[in-house]
């Protein structure tokens, strides 16, 4: 099966790779799972400031992967649309204004991401954890905070009850401001730890 190609998050978005090599540790992990272990419907879920255009573009084509993103627009690298959906329906992207905080940013997950997610019915979820999105954070001007983080990782987890028989795996993307990053972090370990 030749591999597909995607654009990666840390490269220019004209440079094309094998999603294998670059592309975000999530989408690696999720090609790998199925690859691997035989899963056939796996999800990520991005809550990083930045769209994660190389994990959209690996799973663009197939049905049996899900990619949704809250990111702040506009911003580097430039995609994540409400448009941008997907070959199968199976790309939910919210864009977030900058200067978006807790009612935005809940509403966004709670209308467009936990809908379509559950309807996908995941049997892993794959969390793409950007702190970069924090109030704290100099990257960008998205107001998130620990509680945020805490509410997303928790609705999270629900749908991963229902559907992935609690099989969830995080991975940390990004974040600039080192006390924020640590809280955020710590906050979200403390509720995946909770639900073991």
């Amino acid at each position: 099966m030749p591999l597909p190609w995607c654009t990666s998050k840390s490269i220019t978005a004209t440079r094309r790779i094998p999603c294998t090599s670059r592309a975000r540790s999530a989408a690696i992990g999720a090609l790998r799972a199925r690859e691997v272990h035989g899963i056939q419907r796996v999800a990520v879920i991005d809550f990083d400031v930045h769209h994660g255009n190389g994990t959209q573009a690996c799973f663009w084509d197939d049905p049996g992967l899900f990619y949704a993103s809250t990111h702040q627009s506009p911003l580097y690298p430039g995609t994540g649309g409400r448009g941008e959906t997907g070959a199968a329906g199976n790309i939910v992207n919210v864009p977030l204004r900058p200067m978006s905080g807790s009612r935005e940013f809940r509403s966004g997950v709670t209308r467009d991401i936990l809908p379509a997610l559950d309807a996908f019915r995941p049997e892993l979820l794959l969390i793409s954890a950007g702190f970069d999105a924090h109030r704290s954070d100099p990257l960008a001007q998205l107001m998130l905070d620990e509680s945020d983080y805490v509410w997303v990782t928790e609705q999270l987890l629900e749908t991963a009850r229902q559907h992935a028989g609690g099989r969830v795996v995080s991975t940390l993307e990004g974040g600039y401001d080192l006390p924020a990053l640590g809280a955020s972090a710590a906050a979200h370990v403390r509720t995946l730890l909770a639900a073991a």
